[in-house]
């Protein structure tokens, strides 16, 4: 068995334009992604807006250069992650493609050591 994270990366911009009715039924549906595949779900979280973020970067002299806002500057950002638990990256992609992500989709990655 390995660990794999699931990153959910959405379009901010769409969930900025919901009445809020595509949010609360995304919710319902991480709940029962939770309870189908409980077995597998190490953990996960929502994360705040992207405008929240601070990025953090070697200054290539021994210090850091911090700044306010996400790495890149893309449509879509991580707004969540699941860490699971299966035993190859075919059974990772099939819990992973259960994810609700009705404003972006996910990518998946080994943990190395297995987290």
């Amino acid at each position: 068995m390995g660990k794999y994270l699931v990153m959910i990366y959405d379009d901010e911009a769409k969930w900025a334009a919901d009445d809020g009715s595509v949010m609360e039924q995304n919710h319902k549906n991480h709940q029962a992604f939770v309870e189908a595949n409980g077995s597998a779900v190490r953990g996960g979280g929502q994360l705040d807006g992207s405008e929240t973020a601070t990025s953090i970067r070697s200054d290539g002299n021994g210090g850091y250069v911090v700044t306010d806002g996400v790495f890149a500057e893309t449509k879509e950002v991580m707004g969540g992650y699941y860490i699971i638990e299966a035993a190859d990256l075919d059974e990772a992609l099939a819990i992973a493609k259960q994810v609700p992500s009705p404003m972006g989709g996910v990518e998946v990655r080994p943990l190395v050591n297995g987290g």
